[in-house]
């Protein structure tokens, strides 16, 4: 089972991978971070992706089917949703941005605290593959472990 940094190590090997974090998206602080960043500056890239996956998380628009928020408020004492509740997934898998010439792709990872953290892998479009990219962050964010 990684940790943070074999965690990060493993994203950077993605094909087109340019920089690789864990982000806490309540905070906006990276817990990792390798690679370059978008501006040269990891904790600012990291700062403005939790804002972005803190507000697609907060829309109803874009959580699944069914999703109870009322049964995560309960786990987390009342707290917002986006405050995540241990044994509840986010209610947000991945999230991808698109430009001309990178992709961004945020999955959210699962964990036993509160759910409150992302792994956000910046790809360079010509080399990037989404589809490997969903799968392998989906596959290192089970195994993931923190604490």
């Amino acid at each position: 089972m990684p940790g943070i940094d074999e965690c990060l190590l493993e994203a950077m090997r993605l094909p087109g991978a340019r920089g690789a974090a864990l982000v806490d998206w309540t905070s906006g602080l990276a817990l990792g971070a390798v690679g370059e960043f978008p501006g040269g500056d990891h904790e600012a890239a990291a700062a403005e992706a939790a804002e972005v996956a803190r507000l697609t998380a907060e829309q109803r628009a874009f959580t699944p089917d069914g999703y109870d928020r009322s049964e995560l408020a309960d786990k987390t004492g009342g707290a917002d949703a986006t405050a995540g509740a241990a044994g509840v997934d986010p209610p947000v898998e991945d999230l991808i941005i698109s430009n001309r010439d990178s992709y961004h792709v945020l999955r959210f990872v699962p964990t036993s605290f509160d759910s409150s953290v992302f792994l956000h892998v910046w790809l360079g479009r010509p080399d990037g593959n989404l589809a490997l990219a969903r799968i392998r962050l989906g596959e290192m964010a089970g195994r993931l472990v923190l604490g």
